[in-house]
Parts: structure tokens; sequence; C-alpha cells
């Protein structure tokens, strides 16, 4: 795709990087095969190919409109295009750099300020969240049924393990997940504990930086990464008394964005090659286990008697571009999983998504439901928090993270 960017982008970094992700384009429009809202609005500009060209013309000094915004608003970023590209544009950085573009073109009405402001300093602040997340439960039953969606039911975590191993590796608390669901964390470590690898939450690390990042505060989203990396940094150079292995992320919203500070950061130079070594060091928790599949298997052989579902998500799946490893870990295991029709799609949670696109993000989520439940599971099981709360909120059936299903049944065992 030929390009002739406008002189306010042209010579900036992300200028540069935007002219080299249009020109890989060569319009195929295989992307729009696989785009969950071209498939449920059959419009050009809400697939990919059409936010790429609303894209370049914004670049190349078109004004940006508030229809232009609307279609950017849309997308998932679920990068599903990104897995089926043949030319291997890189759509999910385009659209950032897009949308921050049109965001300061583009002054959003009063209510859309006021819902996305309240989301960027709510959801990474924990001691804002966390109370208000323990205040949403106790009245749950009051709530609105769109409330009641938002706030699951209060977990208990179970005990934290307390021993202690030569191997160790870092965890991600992350920022809504102890509040909405803190057994995955508990879970988490209980397992890797089982398998000889103790688990560090250092306390100042909080919100991987995603949220507000994709709200087009993309400054405070890389604060948030730095601060991430300053908390990690003595756990990984060995000034804390000792180094980890890895860091693990059990959420894989967070762990797609943790892999991509290396990238993110590379033009800051008091933070690049940190920020490289931190991206390096970051595994899923379904990249550890493979090396204990024969160990798991011994423990856990006939122990978890259901037919179960699994929902890869996208930030796994099209973000990390890691397939095949939960289905193949559950398997060893004794576990009767399943993928449904159609698991490459989004289930419409996608972060903020399902709370500033509802509409679409609803009907992604039924007809994801539809699939899951067509294969009969007694449990659908994922491995990010966002799509576990909301698949849950359409369905009677336990959701769960898989981690928990191992955790549960190494208990029991």
């Amino acid at each position: 795709m030929q390009t002739n960017l406008a002189d306010f982008i042209r010579d900036t970094n992300e200028g540069k990087e935007a002219d080299a992700i249009l020109r890989s384009c060569v319009h195929c429009g295989f992307c729009t095969a696989t785009c969950p809202t071209y498939q449920l609005l059959g419009d050009e500009l809400d697939g990919p190919r059409g936010r790429i060209y609303l894209i370049k013309q914004v670049l190349e000094g078109k004004q940006a409109t508030a229809a232009t915004q609307s279609h950017l608003d849309r997308c998932l970023t679920c990068r599903n295009c990104e897995s089926t590209c043949p030319s291997g544009v890189q759509y999910g950085r385009l659209v950032d750099i897009g949308r921050k573009v049109v965001e300061d073109q583009v002054p959003r009405p009063l209510g859309q300020r006021i819902v996305r402001t309240t989301l960027k300093t709510l959801l990474p602040n924990k001691w804002l969240f966390n109370p208000a997340m323990k205040a949403g439960q106790l009245v749950r039953p009051l709530l609105p049924q769109k409330l009641q969606n938002k706030v699951p039911p209060k977990q208990d975590a179970g005990q934290w393990p307390t021993r202690t191993h030569a191997r160790k590796m870092l965890m991600l608390d992350g920022c809504v997940q102890p509040a909405m669901s803190p057994n995955i964390n508990s879970s988490t470590a209980r397992v890797l504990d089982a398998l000889g690898i103790e688990m560090v939450v250092p306390p100042k690390a909080g919100c991987c930086g995603a949220i507000r990042y994709h709200l087009n505060d993309q400054d405070g989203g890389l604060a948030d990464m730095r601060r991430n990396i300053d908390a990690w940094w003595p756990y990984v150079d060995g000034s804390a008394g000792f180094t980890v292995e890895a860091i693990v992320m059990n959420a894989s919203g967070c762990g797609a964005t943790v892999k991509e500070y290396g990238h993110l950061l590379q033009h800051d130079a008091a933070y690049a090659a940190k920020a490289h070594r931190i991206s390096q060091l970051t595994r899923d928790i379904s990249e550890i286990l493979p090396d204990f599949e024969a160990e798991l298997a011994g423990k856990l052989k006939g122990k978890i008697g259901k037919r179960v579902a699994y929902h890869p998500p996208c930030t796994l799946q099209h973000g990390q571009k890691i397939r095949g490893k939960v289905e193949q870990i559950l398997g060893s295991a004794g576990v009767d999983v399943k993928l449904c029709a159609d698991s490459h799609l989004c289930c419409g949670s996608a972060g903020t998504y399902s709370v500033l696109q509802p509409e679409l993000s609803y009907r992604l989520r039924d007809n994801k439901l539809g699939n899951l439940q067509a294969t009969q599971p007694d449990m659908i099981v994922s491995g990010n928090i966002g799509c576990l709360t909301h698949l849950q909120s359409g369905t009677d059936t336990p959701v769960r993270h898989w981690i928990e299903l191992l955790d549960a049944a190494l208990v029991g065992s």
C-alpha cells in the first residue's frame, strides 16, 4: 500500500512504524473473513481492511470524524486478523496509533468522556477497585442485571502456599483479578508449589498498563509499565537476594501486553533494555506447565471426571500466538476437553469493550456460548479474567480458569 503521511506524524516514531505497517498491507481482504465485527455488521469499515484505510487517510492528513472514531471504537482489537493475514500486517499496533490520533482530533461527547475516565481511573487502581468490588458483592442481588454481570459473587481464594523452593518465579498480581476472582492467583501458586516452584508477588507491581493504553491514555499506560519494571527489576538482576526464572501470567490479556513492553518502550533510553528483558522473561502459565506434563499426568490421571469446553482467549491465541498448549496440558491430565466451533472468534469481552460496546459484546458472547454449550460441557474453562466474567454472565454452566481445575484436582488427590 502506497503512503504519503502528513507532516504532523511522518518523522515521529509512531509515524515511521505506522508507515511500515501500512506498506505491508496488500488489500487482499482475507482479514474480513475472520473479523467478528465484520461478520456481525457486514460493513467494510467495520472490518480490518476498512479500518486500515480510515487510519491511512487520517495519517495522510484527512480530518477524522465522529464516524471514523465509531468504526475504530467498534474494533475489539482481538487481532484475529493478524493470525489470518498472509502479509504479517501488525494491525494491533496500527489501530493503537490510529486511535490516538483520532482521539486528539475528535472531541468525545461528555457521556463518553465520563465513562472512559471512570474506567481508566477505577480499574487499574486496586485501592479504588477493591473496595468498590466488595461493596458491589455485598449488594449484588439488588443490582440491575447489567451490573450483576460485572460483579461476580465473592470467592474464597484458599490458602497461599507457605513452602519455599529454590526455583522461584514472579507473578503479576494484576488489578481487577484479585478482587473479582482471587482464587486464580492462589490456584496458580498452589499448582506451581506442588511442582517445586515458589511464586513471588512484588507488592509495588500493579496493572500491566493495557487498560489505560488501550483507552488512548498511552502516556498513563506506559507509566504503569515503567512502574512494573521498577517493581520487578530487583528480582531480575538478583539485588533482591535471588533471581527469578520467569514472570508468570495467568491472565492472557496482561501477558500479551507485558510481552510487548520491549517494543512499546524501545525508544525510552532509561527503560528500553530493561523492558526488553522483562518481555523475554514473561510466560503464560500454559507455557510453563508443559515441562511438567508427565508429573501432572501422574498426579491427576483419572482425578478430573468432567467434560470441559475450552475457550482460547484472543490475547492468547492471536496476541501471544499460543495455541494448543492448554488442551495438551488438560488432555495429558486425563481431562475430556473440547474446542467449540469458531473457537478462533472473540467472546466479546475484550477488556473494557463489554462496557463501551455492550450491544455488539453481548451478541458475540451469546454466539460463543451457543457454540460452547453445543459440546455439552460440565464446565467451561478459559485463561483470561475478562473472558471468564463475560461468559459466566450468560450461562449457568460454571466458567473457571483452567488452572483452577488442575488445582482442585491436586487438592483432592
